[in-house]
């Protein structure tokens, strides 16, 4: 299962997937002229016989009068699916934090860092630069090899980028490019050899490009990128968590687990980039508020991808599916593994899709409040992605052999939709009138 980021869709060029998510999620790698894949450029090599440590995990949960961390919903109007408390009992009596406890505080801690800086973000537009002499041509190498590697494999990403100011899509480009490698330990061609030690390594490799000690190339453009923008190291530290926890689960006993997952590869993308995207000027919105947008939009966009792809995986062994809503639905891993699609089955679905549309009703609260350069790409990602729940629906949810899609003709029927909704004015705080 891959990462996830917040969707930049193309109102340019609409025929090559919907941007960084499918260029990662389907599996597209980056391959040069010889064949072999460029993850032998991207990476350091790593000793196959190292071993290294297996990650444990316990998590807890219960049914609570409480909201999603990232959603304004409530109990009564959330469905059937459970909603989770910040603070649950174990089985052993322990008291533990839920997941979306944990990853709230993340969103308060990444809000809080830059909350001042991304407000004057526009009229600064980045940070000065001190150029090294001999290192400027370096560096902008740097950036453009980033933007190759987007063009080649992530064409509507890339062209959604344009829309963007050049310091802000050459600040993407450097985070996608990331992402990517990232993703490659897990789901490249090197993949079962990969162990924990390797992604420790890869750990230490980004707190060195943070303390602005690149290793390579590609590292030095996002090095250069976090010393002009307000980004912090946590998301991508989770991110790297996120792989781990592929190496050793590929079940999820319930939705408090596979949250946390769908936060580690894909909602700290959105974490990622709302500093580079900025919000705007005019807005009243709490950053907190923005940052919870950002969140949900990863969410529902992995949540989709789950939906979409439960075949694929299953033909890989793995279900990220929550096991006790399997259950209660009266279903079972063989069923999956077999394939099945029966009344239970499309009940259950109906359920799942439920879900993600919640967060991505969130999400798109979040848009508005985006920088107006930032807003048409991100909300016509948000509706073409959503739109795939709509094709696994018009399937009779049989997402275990048909793929769902969303067609040329739908994407290009999308854009001026998204685009009208990116006009709307930010919100303002409200202006009273004594009589």
């Amino acid at each position: 299962m891959s990462s996830t980021i917040i969707r930049v869709a193309s109102p340019l060029e609409l025929s090559g997937g919907l941007g960084f998510s499918d260029s990662i999620r389907e599996g597209v790698r980056i391959v040069d002229n010889t064949g072999w894949s460029l993850s032998k450029t991207l990476f350091t090599r790593y000793d196959e016989k190292l071993k290294g440590r297996r990650l444990k995990w316990s998590f807890g949960s219960v049914t609570a009068d409480l909201k999603y961390a990232c959603t304004g919903f409530s109990p009564e109007n959330a469905g059937s699916f459970p909603i989770f408390s910040s603070l649950v009992a174990t089985p052993a009596g322990e008291i533990a934090v839920s997941s979306e406890q944990k990853v709230y505080d993340v969103v308060l801690k990444q809000a809080a860092l830059v909350k001042k800086q991304l407000r004057s973000i526009d009229e600064l537009d980045v940070k000065p630069e001190i150029i090294v002499p001999g290192t400027l041509n370096l560096l902008n190498e740097a950036y453009d090899r980033c933007e190759d590697v987007c063009a080649e494999y992530a064409k509507t990403f890339y062209l959604g980028t344009m829309l963007m100011t050049p310091e802000r899509r050459r600040a993407i480009w450097a985070i996608y490019v990331w992402c990517r490698r990232t993703d490659e330990f897990v789901d490249g061609p090197n993949a079962s050899h990969i162990t924990p030690t390797a992604l420790d390594r890869w750990e230490k490799r980004l707190e060195d490009l943070f303390a602005g000690r690149p290793y390579d190339m590609f590292d030095a453009a996002l090095s250069d990128t976090v010393s002009k923008f307000p980004v912090d190291i946590q998301p991508f530290k989770d991110m790297i968590e996120g792989m781990r926890m592929d190496l050793v689960k590929s079940r999820y006993k319930n939705f408090d687990e596979l949250y946390l997952y769908c936060y580690y590869v894909a909602g700290t993308v959105g974490l990622m980039s709302v500093p580079v995207m900025g919000i705007d000027p005019s807005s009243q919105a709490s950053t907190e508020s923005v940052y919870n947008a950002a969140l949900a939009l990863g969410l529902a966009n992995q949540l989709t991808n789950i939906l979409r792809d439960v075949g694929e995986d299953a033909r890989r062994g793995r279900i990220y599916l929550p096991q006790d809503e399997l259950v209660q639905a009266g279903l079972s891993d063989e069923d999956i593994f077999a394939g099945r699609v029966t009344d239970k089955w499309r009940s259950f679905m109906k359920s799942q899709i439920k879900r993600a549309r919640m967060f991505f009703k969130e999400a798109e609260k979040g848009v508005i409040e985006l920088n107006s350069a930032s807003r048409w790409p991100v909300s016509a990602s948000l509706l073409l992605y959503s739109q795939i729940l709509d094709e696994i629906e018009a399937n009779d949810y049989n997402n275990f052999t048909k793929r769902a899609y969303v067609s040329k003709a739908k994407k290009i029927m999308a854009l001026p939709i998204a685009y009208t909704k990116s006009l709307k004015s930010p919100t303002r705080t409200p202006t009273f009138v004594n009589a």
